[in-house]
């Protein structure tokens, strides 16, 4: 079975590690993301991914991206819940309620809003699956990330629900849970980290990897073959679960 794939965010970062992961293993895929000039690049480099320009939080954008989606696929097997934005690195006394509501709209309102509408096409699949993209900040706290760490926590409970209600429709549904992953956001999250510390980036760097057994930080490739594996036929009786690649960290700090 060729399956069809859907990523959201899925024109950078894990969510294109997944994407042309999926791809290079035969599937059909469908990313969506806000950035355009990316997905224009990213369809134009790989013939066999589509995409659609949006927000997964505006009611609008969804409509667009499930009509192209259906036009491009003609069906759905796996979903992969990928999109979700940092906010602030603040103290919750003074976390901007602004910003606060943004990460909830994106991170926990927008996962809902696809997967809602990706349900009734899953059932059809004769293999449905569902990821969901939590984070480490999913399993402990994370001061002066708190609208991340509480909308990533959320996340398990939505997973774990969707397991137990689509588990009678043969769809599987599992959070991955990655740790500090190598690219551009973790040095912005870094430099974050200093500013508030008045430590050098060099100095959390170091300390991040103290947290860590394995001294390395996560390549998204291994995310995506994780990823692979959960949606694939040796992963059909595993549901409901919370998958860590983190390099066994300790905390989020």
């Amino acid at each position: 079975m060729t399956q069809r794939v859907l990523v959201t965010a899925g024109a950078g970062g894990i969510g294109l590690a997944i994407a042309k992961a999926f791809a290079a293993d035969g599937a059909r895929v469908h990313i969506a993301d806000v950035n355009a000039e990316a997905v224009q690049e990213i369809t134009r480099q790989y013939p066999e991914i589509t995409g659609t320009v949006g927000d997964i939080s505006q009611a609008a954008d969804l409509d667009r991206l499930f009509g192209e989606m259906q036009s491009q696929l003609g069906g759905l097997d796996v979903l992969v819940n990928n999109a979700g934005i940092a906010g602030a690195t603040s103290p919750v006394a003074d976390y901007p309620i602004d910003v606060w509501n943004a990460v909830v709209g994106i991170n926990l309102t927008g996962t809902f809003m696809v997967t809602q509408r990706a349900i009734p096409l899953l059932k059809q699949s004769s293999a449905g699956s569902i990821l969901v993209m939590s984070s480490l900040a999913g399993r402990f706290g994370y001061p002066n990330r708190v609208a991340y760490s509480t909308t990533k926590w959320g996340l398990v409970g939505f997973t774990k629900t969707l397991s137990l209600e689509l588990g009678p429709f043969g769809i599987t549904a599992n959070s991955i849970h990655p740790g500090a992953v190598e690219g551009p956001r973790l040095h912005s999250v870094l430099e974050g980290r200093a500013k508030i510390s008045g430590r050098t980036v060099e100095a959390e760097t170091d300390a991040a990897m103290a947290n860590q057994a394995v001294k390395k930080f996560i390549d998204p490739a291994d995310i995506a073959a994780l990823a692979i594996f959960l949606a694939g036929p040796h992963a059909r009786t595993i549901s409901g679960q919370v998958f860590p690649i983190d390099g066994d960290s300790k905390s989020t700090v």
